[in-house]
């Protein structure tokens, strides 16, 4: 029996305008008979398309904030950052380097060992009690990373027959948590409380649980919480929220966007990140107690990873506990996220479903449109991420804002100066310009 080939082997004989047509979607299958090698074409593709991947992986040449520089031409060149996600603009904060610095001395470079054997320290028991708090569960358990996090939740707590059931646009994590687990996976209609309605009662019989994200990293846009939480309390299914881009940027003393809408009591398991709003590393799981401790025996990937540094848990700590101390980063963070969506929406870009400090510019279809200005507002001094298909829908490829409690207002206009010259022109010609929107789309209060 033959393989149909996929498009990316017949790179060989492509032309460089049909390199630049293909994206890693064309490339995911692999090799047709050596799991082991790249997939036939791809590291031509590579060499044929330097512009798209010149987009892509870009050396930092200082460190994150508001401000940062990029290795252009064996240079560093500086920018206006707004493709990092330092939400409150704590990458530099003092005291939480201080943190670090303090445990690195008294604590040496890492934990050596897994938790349940010779990774935990007092730090690392001292980070969970302050999230039991945060998240107002009895149990919560640390991950060297969220996606970490995600995909032990699943295979410690979902088996073969068992069906989870995944909002649409559901985190990566999660899609391969739920495939490694052996559970089947089905998905309902974007931030629906409808669709998940129909898909629990096709459901029944089976053992099941409900996963969404608070706030979705592409759109920006977050989940209507209350809703899909009265569905899933209907059919007696337990919901499972991932606020890895709204904990701590979002809520009462950061406690997520469960916090702020009052659902903290009916979401069964809450998992978070360190590495967006407090621009550290690492994921996290809350939960009843019971849970986490059962979770903590079954969790592969936290029976069979190194505990986290213990410079890195104080850190997180530190960095915690000045978003509990300075909500004033909360509430800077809504206005300039509203700020400058609705001046982006102004020059008449798309921002999409934005409602939050993730602002997306769409493109629609037009990729080569998409890499031309992310070429030149770096070449201004303006670094913005791409993200492209399959990341994205194919006729919804975009620019990823990232907005900051660290920019200013001159830097927002800066950005925005650069965008209407830039941007908005080829997006004109391109018919791809909205009529200016009235008003912003109203981010969440703080």
């Amino acid at each position: 029996m033959t393989t149909a080939p996929h498009p990316g082997s017949t790179m060989l004989d492509a032309s460089a305008e049909a390199a630049a047509a293909l994206s890693l979607a064309d490339f995911h299958l692999g090799h047709d008979t050596d799991p082991l090698a790249a997939a036939p074409g791809f590291t031509q593709w590579r060499r044929m398309a330097p512009a798209y991947h010149a987009l892509v992986e870009r050396r930092l040449a200082a460190g994150v904030g508001p401000h940062t520089a990029l290795q252009l031409g064996g240079q560093a060149r500086p920018m206006l950052n707004i493709a990092s996600l330092d939400y409150l603009g704590l990458a530099a904060h003092p005291a939480v380097i201080e943190a670090q610095q303090a445990a690195l001395s008294r604590w040496g470079n890492g934990s050596a060992g897994v938790p349940l054997m010779s990774g935990m320290t007092a730090l690392h028991e001292e980070l969970q009690d302050e999230l039991r708090l945060l998240t107002g569960r009895s149990g919560s358990m640390l991950f060297t990373s969220g996606f970490a996090a995600a995909i032990g939740l699943c295979v410690a707590l979902l088996h073969r027959g068992d069906v989870a059931v995944l909002d649409e646009k559901a985190h990566m994590s999660w899609m391969d948590g739920v495939r490694l687990s052996g559970a089947r996976l089905a998905t309902f209609s974007h931030n629906d409380p409808q669709a998940l309605d129909a898909v629990l009662q096709r459901t029944t019989g089976s053992r099941r649980a409900v996963i969404v994200d608070a706030l979705y990293s592409m759109d920006g846009d977050f989940a209507p919480l209350p809703e899909l939480l009265a569905v899933c309390q209907r059919h007696g299914v337990g919901l499972i929220v991932d606020e890895a881009h709204s904990v701590f940027a979002d809520g009462p003393g950061g406690g997520g966007t469960t916090a702020r809408l009052g659902q903290q009591q009916g979401v069964r398991v809450f998992m978070g990140t360190f590495s967006k709003a407090l621009s550290m590393v690492g994921g996290f799981l809350a939960a009843d107690a019971e849970l986490i401790d059962y979770m903590r025996y079954f969790s592969h990937p936290y029976v069979f990873s190194g505990a986290m540094p213990p410079a890195t848990v104080a850190g997180i700590t530190a960095a915690l506990r000045v978003v509990r101390a300075e909500p004033q980063r909360q509430q800077r963070l809504v206005d300039n996220a509203d700020y400058l969506r609705m001046q982006l929406q102004a020059l008449g870009l798309d921002t999409g479903l934005s409602q939050s400090w993730i602002v997306p510019v769409i493109f629609g279809r037009r990729r080569d449109l998409l890499f031309e200005a992310t070429r030149l507002l770096m070449q201004r001094g303006v670094y913005a991420a791409p993200v492209d298909f399959p990341a994205v829908p194919e006729d919804r490829v975009r620019l990823r804002v990232a907005v900051s409690a660290a920019h200013t207002r001159a830097d927002l206009d800066e950005a925005l100066h650069h965008f209407a010259e830039v941007v908005v022109p080829p997006l004109r010609e391109a018919g791809l310009l909205r009529p200016p929107a009235g008003e912003a789309v109203p981010g969440a209060g703080a």
